[in-house]
């Protein structure tokens, strides 16, 4: 079946029970002709480069990208000796993903915040590595290194995705990056305006606009699941994402800083340890939903199959270059992924290569 790479999903969608899930999630996947499989990262069965080699030892066609690993959590080398092994093992199918990381679970874990600058100078880093380049005396915002090198015969064009959020953020990913993954539940006003932010910064910096691809992470959970299943996929997911970084969250959005204070406040909030889509139970969910505003969870595909496909086409309206089916797994996709196919316009995504950062020019 033909491979639509304007199309993605997150593998392990959630909280699996076992890593091993991901190998029928990304055969369906490419049954299903969805384009590019995208890893997050967490420090307990989803460390992401497990991860990476597993879907891409399973996988024939399918796209991957790491979104997001942290460039602060291995030496350098590490990195690059990963991405490399992926770009062989794949035969170029593979991003690496990097991203900022969430800033609480840093400082519980004893790790430095990470800045823009850094990341810069890791991509640079990368960049030479991988050219076979010999880096020598390295001196930068992302550490001091004496040698790094993988030598010649490894040299290779390896994409880069940058999961991006605030405003420098954007204008990174635009300058350096190869793809941009946005944030989910963002509105209509701030889809676009990030698009813009991200084509605006790679025109500054010398680029074709159109080399950098922005993927849209969308949350898509169709009426066809359990209203139990989709009320976790939507509260719990934004629940989550105000618990962990909520004034960013509100602050992108423009929404009311006033209903996050009231999420904040409230008792059983204040008393949940741990994030809401992990294990709050449906009843605790519906309290929640109490909290949050339906404006807020509109940012989303939601209903018939033809109502989320129909969604989905609006994030390109907005300039999007790819859109993720966030939060649901390639079985829980197949009715909207076979609704868009059918609807699915002639040559328009045809340029498309199957590695998410992949240059659409």
């Amino acid at each position: 079946m033909e491979s639509m790479n304007e199309l993605g999903f997150y593998t392990l969608a959630g909280q699996p029970e076992s890593p091993r899930e991901l190998i029928d999630e990304v055969k369906q996947a490419e049954a299903l002709g969805i384009g590019a499989c995208f890893i997050s990262e967490r420090f307990n069965i989803k460390e992401a480069a497990t991860l990476s080699g597993a879907v891409g030892a399973v996988s024939n066609r399918i796209g991957i990208a790491t979104a997001a690993t942290n460039h602060s959590t291995r030496h350098p080398m590490v990195t690059a000796a990963h991405a490399m092994t992926m770009h062989k093992l794949t035969d170029g199918r593979f991003s690496l993903g990097l991203g900022r990381g969430i800033a609480p679970m840093f400082k519980a874990y004893g790790l430095d915040p990470i800045k823009t600058a850094e990341i810069e100078d890791f991509v640079g880093i990368m960049r030479k590595i991988w050219a076979g380049e010999f880096v020598v005396g390295h001196d930068g915002p992302a550490g001091q290194y004496p040698l790094l090198m993988m030598g010649p015969q490894y040299a290779s064009h390896i994409p880069m995705t940058f999961t991006a959020f605030g405003p420098n953020s954007l204008a990174l990913g635009g300058r350096v990056f190869d793809a941009v993954v946005l944030h989910t539940f963002f509105t209509d006003e701030t889809t676009q305006r990030c698009v813009q932010s991200v084509k605006r910064a790679a025109e500054e910096a010398g680029r074709d606009p159109a080399s950098v691809r922005v993927w849209s992470c969308f949350a898509t959970i169709g009426d066809h699941l359990p209203e139990d299943v989709r009320l976790k996929k939507t509260v719990g997911r934004l629940a989550t994402y105000l618990q962990g970084y909520g004034d960013l969250l509100v602050r992108t959005n423009d929404w009311d800083p006033a209903v996050l204070e009231r999420f904040r406040a409230d008792e059983f909030i204040q008393n949940f340890r741990g994030g809401l889509d992990m294990t709050a139970t449906t009843d605790e969910l519906e309290h929640v939903a109490s909290l949050i505003p339906d404006d807020w969870l509109a940012p989303a595909a939601s209903g018939s199959a033809e109502q989320c496909v129909e969604a989905v086409r609006g994030q390109f309206d907005l300039g999007c270059d790819g859109v993720i089916l966030h939060g649901a797994s390639p079985t829980q996709l197949e009715p909207i992924v076979e609704q868009y196919r059918k609807t699915r316009p002639t040559g328009v995504f045809d340029h498309l290569p199957a590695n998410p950062a992949g240059s659409a020019v």
